[in-house]
């Protein structure tokens, strides 16, 4: 079992959605956060003075997935996210150790579906 947490542009989301559940993931939390890469932000000319602004609004996506469904969850955030510019955002998979279906009581690959 992963979880797969994916930061992406706030206008990608439906485009990243529907690339998901054309593979049959549908187990997605959203939610808005802030938060910079390396380009720091957005740079502002105020009144002839360069400015950052130091964190942009993003939004981040969990995603429980068994093992099967990982690399075909990558790539759909990939196509849904991308557009080749700074700021795509970033995804990160990692080990999860439980799973539990509060409804049922279930564990493990069974809870996530």
């Amino acid at each position: 079992m992963k979880m797969i947490v994916a930061i992406i542009q706030p206008h990608r989301l439906e485009d990243v959605l529907a690339e998901l559940y054309k593979e049959e993931v549908n187990l997605v939390t959203v939610t808005e956060c802030m938060g910079h890469g390396r380009q720091k932000g957005i740079t502002e000319v105020y009144r002839g003075v360069k400015e950052m602004g130091s964190l942009l609004r993003k939004l981040r996506l969990d995603i429980a997935v068994n093992e099967d469904y990982v690399e075909k969850t990558i790539s759909a955030v990939l196509r849904g996210a991308k557009s080749g510019e700074v700021g795509d955002g970033k995804i990160f998979v990692l080990d999860m150790a439980e799973c539990v279906r509060i409804r049922t009581g279930e564990r493990g690959t069974v809870a996530i579906g």
